[in-house]
């Protein structure tokens, strides 16, 4: 018997071709910002190239087809590049050149797979005491509300000056999106992203705010320039221990963001499929990324509020769309075209993408009645929260290595701790004969 959901296509669901093809753009759409925009900025800090944005698409889709693999095509999730790993990236490059950074990567990867095969022996019914819907919730909320100076940039609304074509163009693609995925029928309402990125696009085409130029110097077929072990870089012991740490704390996220997504789409993935074949999955796919000179992957935000917008969680669609990423590796003009799109675009769609993560972190505290009478349940979540979105960093060093946890990983670690460490409080109590004679007076 099929299981009754309120999702229009469920994990195991193909839509019929057209459809299937479109819905897959959109979640490409959906990824193209964030990771490219890692090789990006490590190239910048570097200056020099230290990732490139095709071997970023290529193995984000490799990653993410070898992620549905392990998975057993039960978790709706997309693997992109890592800001996560930025800086230890360029500090690993910075002391042991390519064999620093790739080493770094493939032995994160390969920390994962070691959670994984923990999980896996030793169970995981340790996970629903370890987070409980009072750690879950807020940490749902850091990873959208975490995003949200992104978006905010993106639209032009940082700087304190005003660009009016960014802000036009932004408010188109947010409308747009926002309009239909709310008064839109049929298929139309499926695609909201798509329609508002789309719409923004040409509005910032007819603004003069695109440039082409990218797209007719590029070639129609690029091959990405593939990093080849034992011939490209070798074994260093620097990138090892500069980046591999970082593994411990991105767990941490990657399981928040399969509880944000399993309560989007009504499905513990904790349990099934499982973290210990999430974890198998992304650890194998950050390691092989690694191994081709690409960037750590990690599940994707954006993505799942286009799940959770569009109620689609089908497998078949983020597989076509991973497949859609290698392809546009490969194509140079296609690639080029992707790239063109102005942030004011992306940041108008973000909006909605970064706040639909957030509002499904209180959807969780409100679903499991939380009871913020209750002291103890202030103190996590509060100090989660502060410091998830204040900018918290805290950086061990031992001789010449150093690694740094940041915000969202901070608080994940801090709320774990407070809610293992801190005393059970009474629960509070309402004087029934209160509440009915309040309610009596307003009947009358």
């Amino acid at each position: 018997m099929k299981e009754k959901t309120d999702l229009i296509y469920d994990t195991y669901e193909r839509p019929s071709t057209g459809k299937w093809f479109i819905l897959a753009i959109q979640h490409v759409f959906a990824m193209f910002g964030a990771t490219i925009l890692v090789p990006l900025l490590v190239n910048e800090a570097a200056g020099t190239t230290v990732l490139t944005i095709p071997v970023a698409l290529v193995m984000s889709g490799i990653g993410t087809l070898i992620y549905i693999l392990c998975t057993k095509g039960k978790s709706p999730v997309y693997l992109g590049s890592s800001f996560a790993y930025i800086t230890p990236i360029i500090v690993a490059f910075a002391k042991d050149g390519v064999s620093g950074f790739a080493t770094g990567i493939i032995a994160a990867g390969l920390i994962y797979v070691l959670f994984a095969l923990l999980i896996k022996i030793f169970g995981k019914n340790w996970i629903d005491k370890l987070l409980p819907p009072i750690v879950i919730g807020p940490m749902i909320m850091i990873i959208g509300l975490s995003l949200a100076p992104s978006a905010v940039s993106q639209m032009g609304l940082s700087s304190g000056v005003i660009e009016w074509k960014s802000i036009v163009v932004a408010l188109v693609a947010f409308l747009v999106t926002a309009i239909t995925a709310v008064g839109a029928k049929g298929f139309l309402k499926v695609i909201p992203f798509l329609i508002g990125i789309a719409s923004g696009y040409v509005v910032a085409i007819c603004l003069g705010m695109v440039d082409f130029t990218a797209v007719s110097d590029a070639s129609f077929f690029a091959m990405p320039e593939f990093l080849l072990p034992f011939k490209d870089y070798s074994f260093s012991l620097v990138g090892l221990l500069t980046i591999a740490p970082i593994a411990l704390v991105t767990i941490a996220e990657h399981i928040g963001d399969h509880m944000a997504l399993g309560t989007i789409i009504n499905k513990d993935l904790v349990k099934d499929p499982g973290l210990e074949r999430t974890l198998l999955g992304d650890g194998i796919a950050t390691s092989v990324s690694g191994l081709f000179g690409g960037p750590a992957n990690t599940t994707y935000g954006e993505n799942t509020s286009v799940v959770g917008m569009t109620k689609v969680a089908s497998v078949w669609v983020i597989a076509l769309a991973a497949v859609i990423a290698i392809c546009i590796g490969f194509l140079g003009k296609l690639s080029a075209i992707f790239s063109t799109i102005p942030n004011p675009v992306l940041g108008g769609v973000s909006l909605l993408l970064y706040g639909f993560i957030a509002v499904n972190g209180l959807k969780v505290l409100v679903k499991n009645q939380i009871n913020f009478e209750d002291i103890r349940n202030v103190i996590v979540a509060s100090t989660m929260l502060v410091l998830g979105l204040g900018g918290a960093i805290l950086t061990l060093e031992t001789g010449d290595i150093s690694v740094s946890i940041t915000g969202m990983s901070l608080a994940a670690i801090v709320g774990i701790l407070l809610n293992l460490l801190l005393p059970k409080t009474k629960e509070v109590v309402v004087d029934e004969k209160v509440v009915s004679k309040k309610k009596n007076n307003k009947r009358r």
